[in-house]
């Protein structure tokens, strides 16, 4: 399970730094995609295959379906951390989540995201999110 927050840089050549507690679980080699909400998510090759069964239930004649499925899959790489506990974030990815120089490193009990500082700050911001309110919605599912 991936718990907590780490905050690094991004270097001029598109390297972060994993953190060491992360590494551990996702490996050697695991996948860096398009995340929801302006973020990267990060996954171990083996829930990486878990995500891809379920998506691959997901009826084609859907066209929400396909739109999200390729989303997930396109932006997809597989990523090696180097001898440094780097890796290097492709440039469309890097577009993608808005990653330029201060990243914020969280672990979402599955995954791993990845996400601008700046974007992270406001995420978590009393304007955007309240505690309270998330509570509220999540005893409607059972929580």
């Amino acid at each position: 399970m991936f718990i907590g927050e780490y905050l690094h840089s991004i270097d001029t050549k598109g390297r972060i730094i994993i953190p060491s507690k992360f590494r551990e679980d996702l490996g050697e080699k695991f996948i860096v995609t398009k995340g929801l909400d302006n973020c990267l998510f990060v996954y171990s090759l083996e829930e990486w295959a878990n995500l891809e069964t379920k998506l691959k239930t997901l009826p084609l004649t859907s066209k929400d379906a396909r739109a999200f499925i390729r989303f997930f899959f396109s932006g997809a790489t597989e990523c090696e951390v180097d001898k440094q506990g780097r890796i290097l974030i492709p440039a469309n990815l890097r577009e993608h989540a808005g990653l330029e120089k201060d990243v914020v490193v969280i672990g979402v009990s599955t995954r791993v995201e990845i996400w601008d500082k700046e974007r992270w700050d406001q995420y978590n911001s009393d304007d955007n999110i309240s505690p309270d309110e998330i509570a509220e919605k999540m005893a409607f599912l059972g929580i």
